[in-house]
């Protein structure tokens, strides 16, 4: 696997200092098993699967820490549990999980991924996406149980464009 230097990792200052001991770089993470970063991290085996997943997302093109975290979020944590996924599947069950509708082209990066995870291309971005995303929500619609509020309408978020 291609390491990708700009990956981010929610570690923690314990965890920082247990790469440094051992002379590891973040993007070195994905050149060890997940027994391995237990040890080295002094990592329980789901913390060291989380670091693991976090680091493989962000090596899909375009891909930062927060959607690696969605993925975790939604209980993924190899690349090769995507291959046969669905991006619009998973897009609604993010959705269902998360309780409101997100912006559309958070579905254009889940297609994104299950079609890096399938294909290993990296020519692609989520914006690759968007145009196949729209001609299915147009064909397909959403689920009649989609959340009603929107993402910009839940506590916390502060939207952007005021337009």
């Amino acid at each position: 696997m291609k390491n990708k230097t700009n990956i981010k990792l929610p570690l923690t200052d314990i965890e920082k200092a247990n790469l440094r001991q051992h002379k590891i770089k973040i993007a070195n993470i994905l050149d060890f098993a997940i027994d391995e970063l237990e040890v080295l991290l002094n990592a329980t085996t789901e913390r060291a699967k989380e670091i693991y997943a976090l680091a493989e997302f962000q090596t899909v093109p375009s891909v930062g820490i927060k959607f690696a975290e969605d993925l975790v979020f939604l209980g993924y944590y190899s690349l090769n549990e995507l291959k046969q996924k669905d991006g619009a599947k998973l897009t609604d069950e993010y959705e269902q999980k998360k309780g409101y509708w997100i912006d559309p082209c958070v579905e254009d990066q889940f297609r994104l991924v299950v079609n890096f995870a399938n294909t290993n291309d990296t020519k692609k971005t989520w914006w690759d996406f968007t145009e196949e995303r729209k001609k299915f929500r147009t064909e397909n619609g959403y689920p009649k149980n989609r959340p009603q509020k929107a993402w910009f309408e839940t506590l916390g978020y502060e939207r952007q464009d005021k337009s």
